[in-house]
């Protein structure tokens, strides 16, 4: 089912500045009356042009006005608890229903974010790179040794460690012909930055997976693959966005390792004999 405007601009909302931010929080905070506005009506209401309206319904996934327009005419459970929001009423089954609804949420969301062109040139980058780091403290460092497992099973000559020290130590010694995957959800974590601007010093390329593409990790870095996120009650906002942020990484694995084919395969069989070695 396609998502609503609603829904989308949830979970796109801390991404949105300026004029697009104020578009957005007219539209939320008044879901009744946008249903029945005109282009010209939403222009008019929220003091801006209807070229201004045209651009942010396209940057928040929609072709024009009209998909859009229609969009809002159809209200589903997830515009009033997008990431899942929990009631002390809630029994067991709607409980584990919204917490499958926000990562379902989250994945929808985060891939209609993410333009073709950024798959395309970090695939390109991962796969010229001399060597691939992967940096993430605590929660994201979950993300970072997923990608870790996974591009092992490509020829990239890959590298990733979950203490701080060490991935420091792994920034500095990265060159200008390395690629760096940085993932953090917030984009503000302090030992992240010092990492971040170590590698940027180096010039090496950063990926930056994050919820916050406006984030001092986001300017930092030269490509950005947003997930979504949405702040909910009881369970933090990152869970779901975690869900996202490891398919982002499971996307690039799958994308490097269909772009090197064969030579995939050689390392994915290889692997394979040796594991199935340790086994009886």
């Amino acid at each position: 089912m396609a998502q609503s405007g609603f829904t989308r601009i949830r979970s796109m909302r801390e991404q949105l500045s300026g004029s697009d931010e104020k578009v957005a929080t007219f539209i939320l905070a008044n879901p009744e009356e946008i249903r029945s506005l005109t282009i010209q009506g939403l222009a008019n209401a929220v003091g801006l042009s209807t070229a201004t309206i045209s651009r942010f319904v396209k940057r928040v996934g929609f072709s024009s006005f009209r998909e859009f327009s229609l969009s809002l005419a159809v209200v589903t459970q997830s515009d009033d608890t997008f990431f899942g929001e929990i009631d002390e009423e809630d029994d067991t089954s709607e409980i584990v229903k919204k917490v499958f609804s926000g990562a379902t949420n989250a994945l929808e969301s985060t891939v209609n974010m993410i333009k073709t062109a950024d798959w395309t040139t970090a695939t390109k980058w991962l796969v010229e790179a001399r060597r691939v780091g992967l940096f993430g403290i605590g929660g994201s460092s979950i993300v970072a040794l997923n990608g870790y497992h996974k591009l092992l099973r490509t020829p990239l000559d890959v590298e990733q460690h979950p203490d701080y020290d060490v991935q420091l130590m792994q920034a500095v010694r990265m060159r200008t012909t390395d690629v760096a995957i940085v993932v953090s959800h917030s984009g503000r974590n302090h030992d992240t930055l010092t990492i971040a601007r170590q590698l940027h010093t180096n010039g090496v390329k950063i990926i930056a997976i994050t919820a916050y593409p406006q984030s001092e990790l986001a300017k930092l870095a030269d490509l950005v693959l947003a997930s979504a996120a949405e702040e909910v009650n009881i369970r933090s906002e990152s869970m779901s966005s975690l869900i996202a942020q490891i398919t982002i990484m499971d996307s690039l694995f799958t994308l490097v390792g269909v772009q090197l084919g064969d030579k995939t395969q050689q390392v994915v069989d290889h692997m394979r004999t040796a594991i199935e070695g340790t086994r009886e």
